[in-house]
């Protein structure tokens, strides 16, 4: 399967650069997973869409301030990092710009010098294992010292950090958002729940497959780097009694969606408390085994999310609603507008 095969031209107009005022006011497009069918809505009608028993499965994760600039401590040259994964004590995998100026025993100071980051393993792709040196609360420096990584189609500043989470984001340590989320309000999800819908959490920390374009021809070359997740033990038995019910699962965001298939791959279909990191890559010919409905935002061309979710639906199907999203002029990207692939077909 060709890497090609999952590109689409985009007006760059379209590529959203701030958020909405109204988090819930952004379009949606509704595709029906099994013929293809679309219709235009608000995502405040969300509500239309989902029914009483629903399992709405969200990623709460919460993005640190994870983009540092500092200096190299023996030439003053300006390295930016990009926090990926805290690896244990005080050592994070990060991805380093510019990558060939550092080398093992590099010493980067940000700002006052509070703050130390020492270079202890080079890896490939611009990746880098650096150990931190600081006094007091690391999370309460980087509150300080560092920016929110938003992605490279951004070029606008934020000017309110915290819409650059969800409103329910709670367990820090992701380097990007799980944008599908960020279109919900507390009021949205009061009345998602008041209508019989069951709200549930899992956690996925994004990393670097949020900024890593597929690059090979051939998407089976395509190396994943692996993500930490989290399901406790309250959700994998909401989840299991919902496939023993026969009602719909319906994951928030492809992040959301690695760790249930993730799990269920792993359990024969069923769910379980456990941690871990997953390398998950889902593309066309991939069998789900934990959703049924997904909610989701309109992805980068050729990128593995785009696979993904081609993958659930199929990729004619798929590529035929971005075509139409793109001539009725929605937003792209992580503030654009959302996507819900739905069915009304559950399992037997």
């Amino acid at each position: 399967m060709k890497t090609k095969d999952f590109d689409y031209e985009l007006p760059e107009e379209l590529i959203a650069q701030t958020p909405l005022k109204d988090r819930s006011s952004s379009r949606l497009l509704v595709l029906d997973k099994d013929t293809g069918d679309i219709n235009h809505d608000q995502f405040s009608n969300i509500c239309n869409y989902l029914e009483k028993g629903d399992v709405l499965v969200l990623n709460d994760t919460k993005v640190i301030p994870a983009r540092l600039i500092g200096v190299k401590e023996e030439t003053g040259a300006v390295i930016e990092l990009l926090l990926l994964q805290d690896l244990g004590s005080d050592t994070w995998e990060c991805l380093s710009k510019p990558a060939k100026r550092l080398h093992i025993g590099t010493i980067i100071t940000f700002g006052d010098g509070s703050l130390k980051a020492e270079v202890v393993e080079k890896l490939d792709e611009g990746l880098c294992h650096v150990k931190m040196h600081y006094e007091g609360i690391l999370l309460e420096i980087l509150e300080r010292l560092g920016t929110m990584p938003l992605p490279p189609y951004i070029h606008e500043s934020l000017e309110d950090q915290s819409r650059y989470q969800t409103v329910y984001a709670k367990n820090l340590g992701s380097s990007a958002a799980p944008t599908a989320g960020l279109h919900f309000t507390e009021e949205l999800l009061n009345q998602i729940e008041k209508m019989g819908v069951i709200i549930t959490y899992v956690t996925l920390h994004v990393g670097l497959g949020t900024f890593r374009p597929v690059e090979v021809d051939d998407i089976m070359d395509h190396h994943m780097h692996s993500e930490y997740y989290i399901m406790n033990s309250e959700t994998a038995e909401i989840l299991n009694n919902a496939k023993k019910e026969n009602r719909r699962i319906i994951a928030v965001g492809t992040t959301s969606t690695r760790v249930l298939e993730t799990i269920a791959s792993n359990n024969n279909g069923i769910f379980k408390e456990c941690s871990g990191n997953t390398n998950i890559f889902i593309y066309p010919g991939y069998t789900f085994k934990g959703i049924d409905c997904l909610i989701t935002n309109f992805h980068l061309p050729k990128s593995t999310l785009l696979m993904l979710v081609s993958a659930f639906s199929c990729k004619e199907f798929i590529m035929k609603a971005y075509k139409e999203a793109i001539k009725e002029k929605y937003r792209f990207f992580s503030f654009g507008d959302a996507m819900f692939i739905n069915t009304h077909n559950k399992r037997g």
